[in-house]
C-alpha cells in the first residue's frame, strides 16, 4: 500500500526532493530489516539552508507506506511548513528537534525501539566490548537515562548534554539513537549499533564467559573502518541498498 501526496515534487527544490527520496527510502529498509515498532519510531533529515526545517515521518503509517511526498516539513517549534494531511509524533519531534538544533553536523537522526536495543539499554554494563560491530559503536558511543516518554520539554538540555559529539546514543530502557553527516551514514551507523546488541543479546543468550577485548582496539578502529570503507562511509553501500529496495518496491520515490 503507498499513500501519496499531490504536487510535493512540484513544490520543493531538486536538493529537498533528493532527501526526501532517501529518507523514505531509509523508512522503507528499516521496516524490511523489522527493526520499525509499528507507527512508533522516527527519523528525521534536516534540510540544508537558514530556516532548520527537517522531515518526519507522517505519524500513523506504517513505514512500508511511507514516501517521498507524504513525509512532512517542519521547523524547530514542531510546526508544519506547508500543506500536510498528515500529524507528527509530539515525541519524535521533541527527541529530533533536540538533536537537530545542536548538531548542525547531522543530516539524518534515526531513533528506533528494537528488541535487543533496548535490551542492551537496560542492561548495567551497557554495549559490552566483544564483537567487532561493537568495536565500531564504542568508538563513539553515550548515554541518555530514561525519564519516561519523551514528551518533557525539559528533557530537551539532558538529552542535547549527553549525545554531544557523539554519533550513537543509547536511551536507557528506550532504544538506540544514531545520527550521521548523511542518511546512508546514519544508517551504517545504526546497523552497526544494532548489530553489536543483537550479538550481545544472543551472546549473553548462551551462557558461556564472554571474552573482551581492550580499549586498544577501539582506539585504531576508526582508521582501519575508513580504510575498510576506501573513506565512503556509508555511501559505500546506500547504492546497492537501494537497488535493493527497487527489486522489491519502487513507490518509496513518489
Amino acid at each position: 500500500m503507498t499513500i501519496a501526496t499531490d504536487n510535493i515534487r512540484e513544490q520543493v527544490s531538486s536538493d529537498e526532493w533528493q532527501i526526501r527520496v532517501d529518507l523514505a527510502a531509509l523508512y522503507r529498509l528499516v521496516a524490511l530489516h523489522k527493526w520499525d515498532d509499528i507507527v512508533f519510531t522516527h527519523m528525521t533529515a534536516h534540510i540544508p539552508g537558514p530556516e532548520q526545517h527537517f522531515l518526519i515521518n507522517p505519524y500513523g503509517l506504517m513505514f512500508e507506506e511511507v514516501t517521498a511526498s507524504s513525509l512532512v516539513k517542519v521547523d524547530l517549534a514542531g510546526s508544519k511548513v506547508g500543506d500536510s494531511p498528515y500529524e507528527i509524533n509530539p515525541a519524535g519531534y521533541n527527541i529530533h528537534s533536540a538533536v537537530h538544533e545542536i548538531r548542525p553536523d547531522a543530516q539524518c537522526v534515526i531513533h528506533l525501539h528494537t528488541r535487543a536495543g533496548i535490551a542492551v539499554s537496560a542492561q548495567a554494563g551497557g554495549l559490552l566490548p566483544i564483537s567487532q560491530q561493537a568495536s565500531i559503536v564504542l568508538t563513539s558511543l553515550a548515554y541518555h537515562d530514561y525519564e519516561g516518554i519523551a514528551l518533557s520539554t525539559e528533557e530537551r538540555e539532558r538529552l542535547q548534554r549527553d549525545l554531544g559529539n557523539k554519533s550513537n546514543l543509547i536511551l536507557r530502557n528506550h532504544g538506540l539513537l544514531t545520527v550521521g553527516p548523511s542518511i546512508a551514514d546514519a544508517f551504517l551507523a545504526m546497523y552497526m549499533l544494532e548489530s553489536a546488541c543483537q550479538i550481545q543479546v544472543m551472546a549473553q543468550a548462551g551462557g558461556a564467559e564472554l571474552i573482551s577485548f581492550g580499549p586498544e582496539i577501539i582506539d585504531k578502529t576508526d582508521q582501519l573502518v575508513n580504510e575498510v570503507t576506501k573513506g565512503m562511509g556509508g555511501s559505500l553501500a546506500w547504492p546497492a541498498l537501494l537497488r535493493k529496495l527497487d527489486r522489491i518496491d519502487t513507490s518509496y520515490n513518489s
